[in-house]
């Protein structure tokens, strides 16, 4: 029995001293970590946003506010086979235009008049937000709503009486739907318009009018796991322009007290800040054609497959998430160029993304973390994003060479950081070798972040060389991709 109890003794304290072992190998994370939220956020990479309402129908990319809403009349409407395009194009989560700054509203608001209840559409008993969320839990996709912040249609615009309004409809959108992933605002913030018949300027200070920290604690109020997308955050981040690029330097992390929601510096949201206090997603927004809003005479420029992947590679590729706009037309349906161009983005990405070459593979790194197996090199090519390898605390740079075996030909890699750490990589450099004797350079870059992508000329290389050459604090990555690019890419 002695033996027993000193067995036992001897177990607890062993597993007691592994704890404290384990414990204190855990990677220290960055100073600025995104929360679960905004990581199931970035992990959909690819979103969608339907501009759809009076305007669609007055050939205008931004109404007045004096439309009739008997002009709102599609005539074949069928807001699943927008959903349903989204899905098929790889789409995870679509954010419909429930009120632009025109100011009518597609669900029937109890606070205008100005809205689907007084349109043709269905009669007056339409409700387009209703139809819209439904289809996207139908199909599996998360549901945003943008609530425009600018109305000019409304008489009580740029008075303190307009944000109880404003706030009142927030209520109504945030209550009635059920769950919402994200609300969206924007900087478009007064001017001309006709304002309950008032057709007049009016101006107002986007740093206060809208009272955005009130504004934002009644969103969270209301739905404490939405994400807020704007300017300034708090969750999501524009990138500065509306073309989907993200910076080559692209930082999740930026000091929020620097944003105006309508006026901040467009090159430094298109890069943030390696210190930055706040880490907001950077949302890379673009539409499909050249206007948000559907234009016949814009039917033959819809962006082709190819442009839509130069796009990803900008955006995705760049640790962004893409914001694809897809406009319905005069009959309530997105338009078959915009269908099958999305098709043939989504079956171009599948294709090069299909096969990597480093799957499986062998690798080494000139330091682990206390060499444990848990940090190796090795778990980079195990296809789990959960696993990863880092360094030691004291070692900001390091080295890890990935051996394919036989020769691969290949244009296409990816590096990906495991962010719920932080982001960390300040600069890295790749190579490629045939032999490891002879080295040749073929990429450098600076963030990583949560995926980059580079695309390089066709090679041919048995070893690939990752060199991290600066980090802050120690680097980690969870995956090294080596791919070759779909036929329909090479193809002149």
């Amino acid at each position: 029995m002695k033996t027993i109890a000193r067995l036992f003794l001897v177990t607890i304290i062993s597993i007691s001293c592994t704890n404290r072992q384990n414990e204190g190998q855990s990677l220290p994370t960055a100073d600025v970590t995104p929360t679960p939220n905004q990581l199931a956020y970035q992990k959909m990479e690819t979103v969608g946003f339907v501009h759809f309402t009076v305007n669609t129908f007055t050939d205008k990319e931004w109404g007045y506010g004096d439309e009739d809403p008997s002009i709102f009349a599609p005539t074949e409407m069928e807001v699943e086979q927008w959903v349903k395009a989204a899905h098929e194009g790889g789409l995870r989560e679509l954010i419909l235009t429930a009120k632009h700054h025109d100011g009518f509203c597609l669900w029937p608001s109890q606070y205008t008049e100005h809205s689907v209840k007084n349109s043709p559409y269905k009669d007056g008993q339409g409700d387009v937000v209703r139809e819209f969320v439904d289809a996207c839990r139908k199909y599996g996709l998360k549901a945003g709503l943008y609530l425009s912040p600018w109305d000019r249609n409304h008489a009580d615009y740029g008075k303190p009486a307009y944000l109880d309004y404003y706030r009142n409809q927030l209520v109504e959108l945030l209550t009635q739907y059920g769950e919402i992933n994200e609300i969206w605002f924007d900087g478009a913030n007064g001017g001309d318009g006709y304002y309950g018949g008032a057709n007049e300027i009016r101006k107002i200070d986007n740093r206060v009018y809208y009272e955005w920290d009130s504004t934002f604690a009644l969103v969270k109020s209301l739905q404490p796991d939405i994400l807020i997308f704007s300017d300034a955050g708090p969750d999501i981040r524009w990138v500065g322009n509306e073309h989907g690029h993200a910076g080559e330097t692209f930082w999740s992390t930026i000091h929020a007290d620097k944003l105006v929601i309508g006026g901040s510096d467009a090159s430094y949201l298109n890069t943030g800040e390696a210190d930055g206090a706040n880490w907001l997603i950077g949302q890379c927004d673009v539409s499909i054609r050249p206007g948000w809003f559907y234009h016949a005479s814009q039917d033959s420029l819809v962006k082709t497959p190819l442009e839509l992947i130069d796009i990803y590679y900008k955006s995705v590729g760049r640790n962004g998430v893409l914001l694809l706009n897809l406009p319905p037309d005069t009959r309530g349906l997105i338009h078959e160029n915009d269908v099958a161009s999305l098709r043939g983005f989504k079956n171009i990405l599948e294709e090069t993304f299909r096969k990597n070459f480093a799957s499986g593979k062998k690798a080494s790194a000139s330091n682990y973390r206390m060499g444990l197996d848990t940090y190796s090199p090795e778990k980079l090519l195990d296809d789990d994003p959960e696993t990863f390898w880092a360094t030691d605390d004291e070692v900001l740079s390091a080295e890890i060479i990935v051996d394919l075996t036989n020769p691969q030909t290949f244009d296409r890699l990816m590096l990906c950081e495991p962010i719920r750490y932080g982001q960390r990589i300040r600069q890295f450099e790749i190579l490629s070798s045939q032999d490891g004797h002879v080295w040749e350079k073929i990429a450098e870059g600076s963030t990583i972040g949560y995926k980059r992508l580079i695309r390089t000329r066709l090679l041919t290389a048995s070893l690939l060389k990752i060199r991290i050459l600066n980090a802050d604090p120690s680097p980690a990555l969870h995956t090294v991709g080596i791919y070759l690019s779909s036929e329909k890419e090479r193809t002149p």
